[in-house]
Parts: C-alpha cells; sequence; structure tokens
C-alpha cells in the first residue's frame, strides 16, 4: 500500500461488550470515541466516519484479530468495501516497544498508530468465503471432542498403571461416552468430506494437496483455512516460516554458535499436523524415507532431520496448489 494514499488512521481495540476507537490525522493528537459491540454501534462508527468527513477510500482501518468478538465490525467493513486490516496482536505489541500502563482506550491509539507506521507493510483483509467459514466451524467442532476424548481416556489410562481394578471400572463407565464421542467425530468427519465435494474449488484445493505422500484431509483442510486458499503467503518459504518449521541461525560474534533452532511464534496446529504428516512420509514415501535414512546414518539428530521433512512437505504442498497439479508419487 502507499503511505500518500491515506490521510486518517483508525485504530480499533474489541472486546466483548465494547470496541473502543482512535483516529489519527497528520499532525493532530489522536481522537479517540467508544461503541457498543453490536449492529447499533458499528452502525455508528460508521455515521461518525461519515460526520467527520473521512472518506473510506483514504483512511486506513487496523485492529486486532479477536476471534468472534470482531465478525459483526468485520463484515460492515466488507460492506462498506473499507480499507482495513486484521493484524496479530503479539506483532502489534513487539512493534511498539515497551509500554507502561495498558487500557482500552491507549490500546485503540497504539493500534492506530501501528498502522501508520506500517502502512506500506500492512496488507488489507480479505474476505474469508463462506464455505471456509462453515468448514473452519465444523474442524473446530472436530478438534474440541477430540480433545475431550483424549481428556475422558487419560484418566482410567493413568489409573490402571496403580490400581487395575478401579482403572477397568473407570473405564466401563466412561464406555459409552467414549463410543459417544467417536460416533459424533465421525459423522462431523462425514459432514466436512461433504462440505468438500460440494465446492470445486475447495474440492480441487484438498485433492491437490493430499495428493503429496503423508498429507491426510484434515491437514489439507488446516492449511487452507489458514492460508484462505493459498493466497496470504505466495512464498513457500514464507509460509514454512508460518509454520513453525524454518530453522533460525543463532549466533553472536566468536563467542556465542548455539545450533540452529526454529522459533516458538509459529501456527502450532500446523506445525503439530506436519509432524504426524512427516512420521508417515518417512515411512510410506520413498524418497523421503531414503533422505531420512541417510541422515540419520550419518548421525544427525532425528528431529533435525524429520524437521527438515516436514519443510519439504510444505515446499511440495505449495508446488502443487501453485502448478495446479497433482503430486506425482515415487514407486519404491
Amino acid at each position: 500500500m502507499e503511505h500518500s494514499n491515506f490521510i486518517h488512521f483508525v485504530g480499533i481495540d474489541i472486546s466483548k461488550s465494547t470496541f473502543d476507537v482512535a483516529v489519527i490525522e497528520q499532525d493532530q493528537l489522536p481522537t479517540s470515541f467508544k461503541f457498543e459491540n453490536t449492529l447499533k454501534g458499528v452502525n455508528a462508527f460508521i455515521r461518525l466516519l461519515k460526520n467527520k468527513k473521512y472518506s473510506l477510500e483514504n483512511t486506513l482501518i487496523c485492529m486486532e484479530h479477536t476471534g468472534v468478538y470482531g465478525r459483526i465490525i468485520i463484515a460492515k467493513l466488507v460492506e462498506k468495501q473499507a480499507n482495513f486490516c486484521v493484524e496479530m496482536s503479539l506483532r502489534i505489541a513487539k512493534s511498539i516497544g515497551i509500554q507502561r500502563g495498558k487500557n482500552d482506550k491507549i490500546d485503540a491509539v497504539r493500534i492506530a498508530k501501528y498502522a501508520e507506521k506500517n502502512c506500506n507493510e500492512l496488507e488489507l483483509y480479505k474476505p474469508i468465503p463462506l464455505v471456509l467459514e462453515k468448514v473452519k466451524l465444523l474442524i473446530k467442532v472436530r478438534e474440541k471432542l477430540v480433545q475431550f476424548k483424549a481428556d475422558l481416556q487419560k484418566h482410567p489410562n493413568e489409573m490402571k498403571a496403580f490400581d487395575p481394578e478401579l482403572g477397568k471400572l473407570a473405564e466401563k463407565n466412561i464406555k459409552k461416552t467414549i463410543k459417544c464421542f467417536t460416533n459424533e467425530i465421525n459423522r462431523i468427519e462425514e459432514d466436512l468430506k461433504e462440505l468438500i465435494l460440494s465446492d470445486d474449488q475447495l474440492n480441487n484445493t484438498i485433492g491437490l494437496v493430499t495428493s503429496v505422500t503423508g498429507i491426510g484431509i484434515i491437514t489439507a483442510v488446516y492449511f487452507t483455512i489458514f492460508t484462505n486458499f493459498f493466497t496470504r503467503y505466495t512464498d513457500p518459504k514464507q509460509l514454512a516460516c508460518y509454520c513453525g518449521v524454518v530453522p533460525f541461525e543463532h549466533t553472536s560474534g566468536s563467542s556465542v554458535h548455539k545450533q540452529s533452532k526454529t522459533h516458538p511464534i509459529a501456527n502450532r496446529t500446523l506445525k503439530k499436523q506436519l509432524h504426524m504428516c512427516a512420521l508417515a512420509a518417512v515411512r510410506h514415501d520413498p524418497d523421503l524415507k531414503e533422505y531420512y535414512l541417510r541422515k540419520a546414518e550419518e548421525g544427525k539428530n532425528k528431529m533435525l532431520v524429520l524437521n527438515n521433512v516436514r519443510n519439504k512437505l510444505v515446499l511440495r504442498i505449495c508446488a502443487v496448489v501453485k502448478r495446479q497439479k497433482p503430486y506425482k508419487k515415487q514407486v519404491a
């Protein structure tokens, strides 16, 4: 984006019931406002911009990603074709340096200043297609059910190691509940498959991604959701970094020479999914299996080699999506 295009910079700090707005104009102190986080409040915010004669064309609006709390205002800004971006809170916090004190009004001002300072690097928000919103909802519900099932199974399994009789009793009493969870997970997965088949673009994308050996449907769905059909990351290295599978150098002068490590700030869901995919790939993909065994025989750390495999899987995924051709599997 061109800095000269924007005259006004608006920062929005969203909470469950309200949202604070800060407006920065050139060479003027910020002005602050507060609205209810409802459709009525959002309409009042839009009227404020209109009454102040702030054209949406030369106004950049920035807000933190707050999940469901921001859905009303995001939908309205998309409808009005406003220029706005939704940023990670950590990115904003890291960019403004050391700060003392915190409240919603101050946070809105800081977000507005962040937008003014970084407007050349910020990417405008791209709405997620409705089909991806539905897929995202189903995958979230499935995620919760899988977690509930795992938590429920944990106690009897731990109890068996110390008191087998009580362990069996606990297992007996949760057996039906576990079965219910399993049936619901299977039902959601079937609904997910039907939803994928109902949309040509989604079906094509999932088919391309799952053509890579080791990548399953759930992992492909996660990739498609987080990248919005692979439009958020055009560079495979950027996507690999986002997934947390790129090691970074850690040296300083002649005394600090630490081993290169992946950075903890990453999408942990994709990283976890890629780890399981890498384990499957080194068993079923001849090239990756040969690579893994060769590096292990050379004395390389197995987790390091496995991380390299995860990186290779990301590159393969990006390649098939870019070329729109399925991955050609190698026959052992």
